[in-house]
């Protein structure tokens, strides 16, 4: 991901917010066939404050990436969408595209059975966490035969990326004016409405308001 100095994101609490909030995620790795990419749910380990995620793949994604062997790139996507030039007045201007977006490289540590399965269990409980009644990956239905089963046909992983891009394009470049109306462009009700984006985009004008 190309970087520029006024979009940079570098702070790791920052990082670790956009990943809490996107878990959805795609793995990318460059294999003797070419390029693969696999799109899975992963967390960030909870006993570490840095930026180490932790998921699992379901086979045999781990040997098409061959995972453990070579370096992985995990594409962390936030909020991201279309601004108008409308909305930037009466001035030349061109269409874009806000966003915000991390990349982790690295090569991961495979888990063992029972490390794997302790993350499919703290990824179910995080996932349902949200439900009004949870259903637990050792709750009834489910028995111990068949969680040992799905165990069987995933293979976990942890990454602690060597190397990490950030960016935040959110119209930082742009005047105070030209940000407040694209924040209620995206707020409105139009075709390009997107208010995680201009969640987004108002906590970072808000930041930067008040570090001046």
């Amino acid at each position: 991901m190309r970087q520029n100095p006024s979009f940079a994101m570098t702070d790791v609490a920052e990082i670790r917010r956009l990943i809490a909030r996107n878990p959805w995620v795609t793995l990318v790795s460059s294999t003797e066939d070419g390029l693969v990419a696999s799109h899975y749910a992963v967390l960030l380990d909870e006993e570490r404050d840095d930026l180490t995620i932790v998921g699992h793949v379901g086979k045999p994604d781990d040997l098409i990436h061959g995972l453990g062997q070579r370096e992985l790139l995990v594409v962390v996507q936030g909020p991201h969408g279309y601004v108008s030039p409308g909305w930037y007045g009466d001035t030349p201007s061109v269409p874009t595209w806000n966003f915000v977006s991390a990349h982790l490289s690295g090569i991961p540590e495979i888990l063992t059975p029972d490390e794997n399965l302790r993350v499919l269990d703290k990824l179910v409980a995080h996932f349902e966490n949200g439900m009004p009644q949870p259903r637990l990956l050792w709750e009834r239905p489910n028995d111990p035969d068949f969680v040992t089963r799905l165990e069987r046909g995933t293979v976990g992983f942890r990454l602690t990326p060597t190397r990490v891009v950030g960016k935040r394009k959110l119209s930082q470049n742009k005047p105070d004016e030209v940000v407040e109306t694209v924040i209620a462009g995206l707020d409105g009700g139009g075709a390009y409405a997107d208010p995680r984006l201009a969640d987004e985009m108002r906590r970072d004008f808000a930041a930067r308001k008040a570090a001046r």
